[in-house]
């Protein structure tokens, strides 16, 4: 089983890197797929090599689930690229989860993807999960979507993901080796 998860110049590393760390930690197979470069540096200064470049990047049916990390200006970056409007189309023809944290989730609401669905996103971009029932939680799963707040729910965002991919049982695990508490709701 594996996670794509995509990296756009000006992403928000705490978002992308805790996804990755927890995933690994529970030996989870996770490509991080660069756009347009296969080093791309986050919102704030910290650049990551990633495994694979975009156009090198290859669907596989071990692919469970694709992650987009929030931040600006990456979400736009993400938004703006007819890859990632591909990768979108692959995964919900697939019927594979898509987990988005940040301002990311309105990638999914402004292609009406939320509709009637419950879902977060950074307090700024509320207004473009058009149709979605916006919670006050700090991550909601939704069918097969998932969706977070922001910098600080990136931990939480991760466990969910881990979560639907293992279950709660190997999570809790999970969470327990890294001294995690319950998250505050």
């Amino acid at each position: 089983m594996s996670v794509a998860i995509f990296l756009a110049q000006g992403f928000e590393e705490i978002e992308a890197i805790s996804v990755i760390d927890v995933l690994r930690r529970a030996e989870i197979d996770v490509c991080i797929v660069g756009l347009s470069s296969i080093y791309v540096t986050g919102s704030h200064g910290i650049t990551i090599k990633c495994d694979v470049l975009e156009s090198d990047f290859v669907f596989s049916s071990k692919i469970k689930m694709i992650v987009f990390p929030g931040g600006m200006p990456g979400t736009l970056n993400l938004q703006q690229s007819e890859f990632i409007n591909n990768v979108i189309d692959y995964a919900l023809d697939k019927k594979m989860y898509i987990a988005a944290i940040c301002a990311a989730p309105m990638i999914l609401g402004q292609l009406g993807l939320l509709r009637d669905r419950e879902a977060v996103c950074f307090p700024d971009f509320q207004d473009r999960l058009f149709g979605a029932i916006i919670t006050d939680k700090n991550v909601c799963k939704d069918g097969k979507f998932i969706t977070a707040r922001g910098p600080g729910a990136a931990l939480e965002f991760s466990f969910e993901i881990l979560g639907v991919l293992v279950g709660s049982v190997e999570a809790e695990k999970i969470k327990k080796d890294m001294l995690v508490k319950e998250f505050s709701k």
